[in-house]
């Protein structure tokens, strides 16, 4: 299977994280791309690729521009105001506060267009952002040209980044980017399978209205895991989109029978929409010793997720989400990739 990847997704080194009323080092670190691109060399999955530059037309097709521009200059500007540190939102446009105008203050617009406040925006974020929509892009126009799979190793995450928002360690939703573009090149109907521990509220906002997408996510109960707010079972859809937004909460301690069984009720609603292109979120923090999550799969689970995915025929590109059992999660990922490909 071919892999895209880029040295550059490393330029965002974000040296803080809230979590759990403490500053830690950040979960999300370059050292993931590392332990990925590792296990794809060391088992010989295949090509490794760079991406092409794809400029920020397809990031447009599903953000709102006002909210690409801020995350451009954001860093700049805290700079330029004389702030030291990370930014980082102390102030949300929360219930009965108005929400309706955009600061001026840097501080404000932070809070603007944040949706949590464990992610900080340090230098680069908005290159390395750039340049993790750039690999999923190549890997979905090889999966379109070809009908071969492909993996994109994406960093930042995309799937918390919504049509106007940041968070859960994402700023461009890059899956959402990916069908989007499927779509304006001729494709009907996309499905895109979020399997990462936490709910794709992003992915859900951008395409709740719609039925040219089909989004299906497997998560943790959002009464007890971030992102808290969305991710609910009765969370369908809206207007011409009802029915084709699938949630499946699930409780702490889930193991993988649980899981799978889940997994494949979300696989017989793709079969039954019969899309064109199967887009996979795939976080591996799902696992039984991820720092960040309470599910139980086990390394070899993920060689049978793979298979199960196999199974259903449908041109299938992967985007790297979450995943920070920094040790585990090359094998994780790469059992994945190994059981779709059937060795």
């Amino acid at each position: 299977m071919l892999t895209f990847h880029s040295e550059d997704t490393k330029q965002r080194r974000p040296r803080i994280e809230l979590d759990g009323g403490r500053f830690v080092t950040p979960h999300e670190c370059p050292e993931r791309v590392d332990m990925v691109i590792d296990r794809v060399r060391k088992t010989g999955l295949g090509e490794i690729r760079a991406p092409r530059a794809y400029g920020l037309d397809p990031v447009l097709a599903v953000h709102d521009r006002d909210y690409v521009a801020f995350l451009e200059h954001a860093w700049d500007e805290w700079v330029a105001a004389g702030l030291e540190g990370e930014p980082i939102p102390s102030v949300w446009p929360a219930r009965r506060l108005r929400g309706d105008r955009i600061p001026n203050s840097i501080e404000g617009r932070i809070g603007y267009y944040a949706l949590a406040a464990e992610t900080t925006l340090c230098a680069r974020t908005f290159a390395a952002a750039q340049v993790s929509k750039d690999i999923a892009l190549s890997a979905l126009d090889h999966v379109v040209q070809t009908g071969e799979p492909a993996f994109g190793l994406c960093r930042p995450p995309g799937h918390h980044a919504a049509i106007d928002q940041y968070g859960g360690y994402c700023f461009f939703n890059n899956a959402a980017i990916a069908a989007q573009r499927a779509l304006q090149g001729g494709m009907g109907k996309v499905a895109i399978l979020d399997i990462d521990f936490h709910h794709g509220n992003g992915t859900q906002d951008i395409f709740y209205a719609r039925d040219d997408v089909l989004f299906l996510s497997l998560h943790g109960d959002p009464r007890q895991e971030f992102p808290y707010f969305l991710g609910f079972a009765d969370e369908t859809g809206r207007g011409k989109g009802e029915g084709f937004n699938v949630n499946y909460p699930l409780p702490g301690g889930t193991d993988y029978a649980v899981w799978a069984n889940a997994l494949e009720d979300a696989l017989r609603r793709v079969r039954a929409y019969r899309p064109e292109l199967l887009i996979v979120s795939l976080g591996v923090d799902t696992f039984e010793f991820d720092p960040i999550s309470s599910f139980k799969l086990k390394s070899d689970d993920y060689l049978d997720c793979g298979r199960r995915l196999k199974a259903l025929g449908i041109p299938t590109t992967f985007l790297l989400e979450g995943g920070y059992a920094v040790e585990e999660i090359g094998i994780n990922v790469v059992n994945v990739l190994t059981g779709f490909e059937g060795s």
